[in-house]
C-alpha cells in the first residue's frame, strides 16, 4: 500500500507566495509522473503541473511563470511553489503519483488534498 500525504496549504494575500509538498510513503520502488491538480466546489478537477520521472515539466497555461513544479527522488516528495498568487488561485490542491511498489503492483494514487486560499 502507497499513500501521497500533502502539506502546506494556507491563506496568503495576493502577490505573495506559498510552496506545497507531497510526499510517497509505504513501499516503493519507484515513481513516473507526479502532478498537482486543483478543484474548486462544483468545478471539475484542473491539472495544474505535471513532472515526468525524467524532469519534464508541463504547466497550465494560468500558472505558467508563476508556480514551479520540482521534485526529490530521494525523499519521494513533489513540490509546487506559487508565486504571485491570485484570488482566483483559491483551491484545494491534490498531489497525484504513479507509482511502483515493492511487489510489482502499480498505483494511481490521489493526497487528501490542502487548502490554498488567496485573498486579503
Amino acid at each position: 500500500q502507497v499513500q501521497l500525504v500533502e502539506s502546506g496549504g494556507d491563506l496568503v494575500q495576493p502577490g505573495g507566495s506559498l510552496r506545497l509538498s507531497c510526499t510517497a510513503t509505504g513501499s516503493i520502488f519507484s515513481i513516473d509522473a507526479m502532478d498537482w491538480f486543483r478543484q474548486a466546489p462544483g468545478k471539475q478537477r484542473e491539472l495544474v503541473a505535471t513532472i515526468t520521472g525524467t524532469g519534464y515539466t508541463e504547466y497550465a497555461d494560468s500558472v505558467k511563470g508563476r508556480f514551479t513544479i520540482s521534485r526529490n527522488n530521494s525523499k519521494n516528495t513533489v513540490y509546487l511553489l506559487m508565486n504571485s498568487l491570485k484570488p482566483e488561485d483559491t483551491d484545494v490542491y491534490y498531489c497525484n503519483g504513479k507509482i511502483y511498489s515493492l511487489d510489482g503492483k502499480f498505483y494511481n494514487v490521489w493526497g487528501q488534498g490542502t487548502q490554498v486560499t488567496v485573498s486579503s
